[in-house]
């Protein structure tokens, strides 16, 4: 865990398509790698809430968020576009980054989905300093709603992006048949943006040929369902067992018995609430863990996951 900073809001920007983009600055900021992100707190919420940077991991002095006013979401994001007004602060805590760039990849393709851009950004940022060769396929639903969409133009890798809106001629829409590289093990891929989208790319990817392992996601909302048959789970080090309901999360029920486990997505894709497994199998709900991981069955994201069978224990 990272200790947490008050970031001050410097700039901010009303983009396309419903997004603003926040400049924040504060005193001696960590340094960020390309796929980082910042957990961003709103106590009158009780939430948190992650935003990738966008901005350049070379640049100090400063961190750059997009965030989408989503109409589905549970009031995180309408709340940052009603209170991230210049000068306004914030506590944050990171940057922590669970999405890094493979700098020494011979071949990188990104594809961003609407909001899911913006790591990609930061990623293109560093892959032009190293000299690498990518692609960026920035994917929304029309030119008139896409965000840094100027700045990319732009950009001193503008000649690497491709941008594909739904409304346009079909010869401009993503094809994967055509725009997947062929697969290699110097080869990786990135995806960010709606679950539907990521699933799409990452699917056919790996229906390509792509190892799982040189396809790299990261989700920023997960469709989940938490329910599921009554279960007891023993907090270890702690020395509490507690039962999980059938509409209860492990997270939960642990807090009600005084043994806390951080949470801040609900979701599972950002991982703040993994938790190691002793014994049990897992139920897995989640979009944060790999397959690997999985499979192991050693980690557990507390704020979604269940058992699959009657009794799990965890390193707690």
């Amino acid at each position: 865990m990272t200790n947490p900073m008050t970031l001050t809001v410097a700039e901010r920007i009303e983009d396309r398509g419903n997004i603003i983009r926040l400049r924040l600055t504060g005193e001696a900021l960590p340094p960020v790698t390309a796929g980082a992100h910042l957990d961003l707190c709103l106590p009158e919420l009780d939430l948190w809430r992650q935003y990738s940077l966008c901005s350049d991991p070379a640049q100090g002095g400063c961190y750059e968020i997009g965030v989408l006013k989503d109409p589905a979401s549970r009031g995180g994001s309408e709340a940052v576009h009603r209170l991230a007004v210049p000068g306004a602060s914030f506590t944050v805590e990171g940057p922590r980054n669970h999405f890094p760039l493979e700098e020494t990849a011979e071949t990188t393709v990104l594809f961003g989905g609407g909001i899911g851009i913006t790591p990609m950004i930061a990623m293109a940022h560093r892959l032009h300093a190293l000299g690498r060769d990518f692609t960026l396929h920035y994917c929304t639903r029309s030119e008139g709603v896409t965000a840094f969409l100027d700045l990319l133009r732009d950009a001193p890798f503008a000649d690497r992006v491709a941008f594909h809106f739904d409304d346009g001629a079909a010869a401009q829409k993503l094809d994967l048949a055509r725009d997947l590289p062929a697969p290699g093990a110097a080869t990786h891929l990135y995806v960010c943006g709606p679950q539907g989208f990521m699933d799409w790319v990452i699917n056919a990817a790996e229906a390509a040929g792509h190892a799982t392992a040189n396809v790299h996601r990261e989700y920023f909302s997960a469709d989940v369902d938490v329910t599921g048959d009554t279960f007891e789970v023993e907090a270890a080090v702690s020395g509490v067992t507690v039962t999980v309901g059938p509409e209860d999360t492990i997270a939960k029920a642990l807090a009600r018995a005084g043994v806390k486990i951080e949470v801040k997505c609900e979701e599972g894709v950002c991982g703040t609430c993994v938790t190691d497994v002793i014994e049990g199998g897992i139920d897995h709900r989640d979009q944060f863990l790999t397959g690997e991981e999985r499979e192991e069955g050693e980690m557990i994201c507390a704020c979604c996951s269940r058992a699959s069978g009657p009794k799990l224990v965890l390193d707690i």
